[in-house]
């Protein structure tokens, strides 16, 4: 009796099949390139500006799909074990095996009636993704339906080739060349016939245990009558399916980057960067902290833009798996400046007319009263030059210089030099940072310091670094006078006044024309290379993520051999020198008394360049006041706006003195600057408690 039930069960199901089938009409399935085209993959992909895959990243947390591959890229073990698995009446049957089904009836389930195609059809349904989809006999009839549809418009090696891609393996691994690449991190086409076993006893999508799968890859190979001994076959499954899988990423050259653009739903992108700088850039930087081991260096970054348009060519966040954390960006994180900063110290000085390149500043111990007491800055190297000019003073890094400019040009108006420079990471308070501003002490970003040496590049006109090719660069603003960026960039290439510090010969000096700036910040934590060409702008920053100093590296042995590097590839081809003057610059010898320096030919801005012989101060002369001169009459230019005009007071010898401007304390030290309004002025220099020297002036 029970036997009679089962087999009338088979033929309720088989006449039910025959008539939604041939009755109902020709189901309408998408043809075959439809489906093709419409898969996508669980990775985002990153693009170079050429076209040019660079990276790939993860988007899809449900599921892991990789690249739809070809039947003809699969391994013949696969496919004929997929078929012995699955559907072993598959190229003689029309969707439907009609003996698995009435097999499967018989025993009273349907699982083993499924084909490939009918597999298939129930990839593609519509049903599958609706939240009424219920197992069943109707919906094993709308498969049997759906599958001689299928067998109708498309090939059986379109079907074969679309089951291997769509069908889940094990987990959230679907798809042949993720379950091939993930667990036995081969290509689908070198798969073996005990890895195809392997995969086969997982479909479709199996969550069984490794046991429950190791026993049927066991009865798959031994369909497949190929001699593997049982307890061979099994702990080969076990170990595969037990350990956990991994996809290496095709290539992960711009993660930091893909990050930052293949987000919102994007899945494919181009970006600015080129492929073969990028690679070199990281290339460079593994390199040269793989010679920095013994000395406590762990990270890096690298970054390259182009001048022309801002596009970044090269976004190296940090040296990939050997970093300390590979997730930082240290093209955005933000360190210690160093002596970076100083080129838009002096360009603000000398565009403002308080120095020029030839001025002389003097190198010597310098203790500055503020209100949270003395302050009292040092050079790199504990020694002092003496009396030194501008252009050494910057080209050299020299400390106590710059701390004396800082004083001349005002930390107000540096400080919004640097936010207009593009800075965004500052304190809007100057006296947050104090006069330790000149040398550093703010926290920036390489992106941002790029960027902003990218705008004395374009003659002191900044542009916003960008990632996106091809788009017409926004409107740039100024940033600093074209002349003084002209002679910050003519100092910044000058090895004759880099050498006092650094040698004639070093990892600076390039054989085309360059400027560039190292900086290195308190107790070794950070060093910088910045520096660019006519053509690009490169950024090296080399330290620790977690803020531990380094071992004695400083700029020139940290970041400038990894800058060199990257200059050296960008202009393997190109090597011209180009840094032309602009109108308003000339150039005239000049001499020092006393031989402080070697006699030159320097650039001025015209109307700044000195008539005679440029004279150190006199260091044992009375105290007296050398600009304004008694009796001057100073006149408030109507053409520039009230919070640009400054007048310079300016004491010899330099020292630690009081302004006193109409008997009223207004400041501190050898120089100040002074807001003018119209007005008569009594001007008194007052040294050690008494009143020195003083004048008359008049401003109209």
């Amino acid at each position: 009796m029970k036997n009679f039930l089962k087999a009338g069960t088979a033929a309720i199901a088989a006449a039910a099949a025959l008539f939604i089938i041939f009755l109902a009409g020709k189901p309408l399935m998408p043809a075959f390139e439809k489906v093709r085209s419409g898969y996508t993959t669980s990775e985002a992909r990153l693009y170079d500006r050429n076209g040019i895959l660079i990276h790939e990243i993860r988007r899809d947390e449900k599921v892991r799909k990789l690249d739809w591959v070809k039947l003809e890229s699969i391994s013949e073990a696969m496919k004929n074990t997929v078929i012995l698995a699955e559907d072993r009446r598959f190229y003689s049957h029309s969707g439907i095996d009609w003996l698995a089904v009435a097999g499967s009836a018989l025993k009273g389930g349907s699982r083993g009636a499924s084909t490939i195609s009918m597999q298939v059809a129930s990839f593609i349904l519509p049903e599958k993704g609706k939240k009424s989809f219920r197992r069943g006999l109707p919906q094993k009839l709308r498969q049997m339906r759906a599958a001689v549809g299928l067998e109708r418009s498309w090939t059986k090696d379109q079907i074969l080739e679309a089951y291997l891609n769509l069908a889940g393996f094990r987990g959230e691994l679907k798809g042949i060349r993720a379950a091939s690449e993930g667990i036995f991190q081969k290509d689908p086409s070198g798969i073996n016939m005990k890895e195809a076993a392997v995969l086969c006893a997982m479909l479709p999508g199996n969550r069984s245990g490794p046991g429950t799968i190791a026993d049927r890859a066991w009865r798959i190979i031994k369909l497949s009558g190929i001699s593997v001994h049982e307890e061979e076959i099994r702990e080969f499954a076990f170990q595969a399916v037990s350990r956990p899988y991994y996809i290496r990423a095709e290539i992960a050259l711009a993660p930091h980057v893909a990050r930052q653009v293949l987000k919102n739903g994007i899945t494919s992108t181009r970006c600015s960067l080129n492929k073969n700088i990028q690679e070199f850039a990281l290339s460079s930087l593994q390199n040269r902290l793989n010679e920095l081991l013994g000395r406590n260096v762990r990270d890096g970054a690298v970054i390259v833009a182009d001048n022309k348009t801002g596009e970044i060519l090269a976004y190296v966040g940090n040296s990939g798996i050997n970093s300390s954390a590979v997730y930082v960006d240290g093209i955005k994180a933000k360190r210690q400046a160093g002596s970076t900063l100083k080129p838009f110290l002096y360009g603000l000085a000398i565009e403002k007319r308080i120095i020029t390149a030839a001025s002389l500043l003097n190198d010597t111990p310098y203790d500055i009263p503020t209100e949270a007491g003395m302050y009292i800055p040092e050079n790199y190297s504990s020694r002092y030059m003496g009396d030194v000019s501008a252009r050494t003073a910057l080209a050299s890094s020299l400390n106590i210089p710059a701390v004396r400019v800082l004083e001349l040009a005002g930390k107000e108006d540096f400080l919004e030099r640097l936010k207009l420079s593009g800075f965004s990471t500052l304190n809007d308070d100057p006296e947050y940072y104090g006069y330790s501003i000149a040398l550093g002490s703010a926290d920036v970003t390489l992106f941002d310091l790029t960027a902003a040496y990218m705008a004395i590049a374009n003659a002191g006109i900044y542009l916003p670094l960008k990632l996106t090719p091809g788009e017409p660069s926004a409107a740039g603003r100024r940033i600093m006078d074209e002349k003084a960026s002209y002679i910050i960039t003519d100092i910044l290439s000058d090895r004759q006044a880099r050498s006092p510090t650094f040698a004639m010969e070093n990892v600076l000096a390039t054989r085309f024309f360059s400027a560039v700036k190292t900086g290195t910040s308190k107790d070794m934590r950070d060093n910088w290379c910045i520096g660019f060409t006519k053509k690009y702008t490169v950024g090296v920053w080399v330290g620790n993520f977690s803020g531990e100093p380094m071992w004695n590296v400083s700029g020139m042995s940290g970041a400038a051999p990894i800058w060199l590097d990257v200059m050296n590839y960008l202009h393997s081809t190109d090597n011209r020198a180009d840094n032309i003057r602009p109108d308003g610059v000339m150039e005239k010898d000049i001499s020092y008394g006393r031989h402080v320096e070697p006699d030159r030919k320097e650039v001025f801005i015209e109307g700044t360049e000195p008539l005679g012989t440029i004279s150190a101060a006199n260091k044992h002369a009375k105290p007296a006041i050398a600009y304004p001169t008694d009796g001057a009459v100073l006149a408030i230019d109507p053409d520039i706006p009230e919070e640009f005009q400054k007048v310079l007071f300016k004491a010899e010898p330099e020292s630690i003195y009081k302004w006193k401007l109409n008997g009223r304390i207004i400041g501190k030290g050898s120089y100040m600057l002074w807001k003018p309004a119209k007005g008569q002025y009594s001007l008194a220099l007052i040294n050690n408690m008494a009143e020195t020297h003083s004048i008359h002036f008049v401003v109209r």
